[in-house]
């Protein structure tokens, strides 16, 4: 069993900066990129940014492309997702997720289909 723990949400001003991070432990999920997700109130699940087991390829949506950044540490257990130039509709919980089937490329859905999945950390934007 593999469980993931969120940490580094907070309330922040437009324009500020917030910095995610995922710290996985149990089971490991050797060869498997890991990512973040967030859900803002009455929208589903949106995908955010992957990065692959060894880091070498990432991959963003395009509401947070050349804002955000996701890096993964040399054990590969922990994934950040550092969050500039942040906008009030960036306000969502955000949902670090391991196990994902991702090497490359884009990003699709097809990836999570056996994805483990953190608690959530609440992120808001604003004044």
């Amino acid at each position: 069993q593999v469980q993931l723990v969120e940490s580094g949400g907070g309330l922040v001003q437009p324009g500020g900066s917030l910095k995610l991070s995922c710290a996985a432990s149990g089971r490991t999920l050797s060869n498997y990129a890991m990512g973040w997700f967030r859900q803002a109130p009455g929208k589903e699940r949106e995908f955010v940014a992957i990065i692959s087991w060894r880091g070498g390829d990432t991959d963003y949506s395009d509401a947070v492309n050349g804002r955000f950044t996701v890096s993964r540490d040399g054990d590969q257990n922990t994934v950040t997702l550092q969050m500039n130039s942040l906008k009030p509709e960036d306000t969502a919980v955000y949902y670090c997720a391991a196990g994902i089937r991702y090497w490359r490329g884009r990003y699709n859905s097809n990836m999570i289909e056996r994805a483990v999945w953190g608690q959530g950390t609440q992120v808001t934007v604003s004044s």
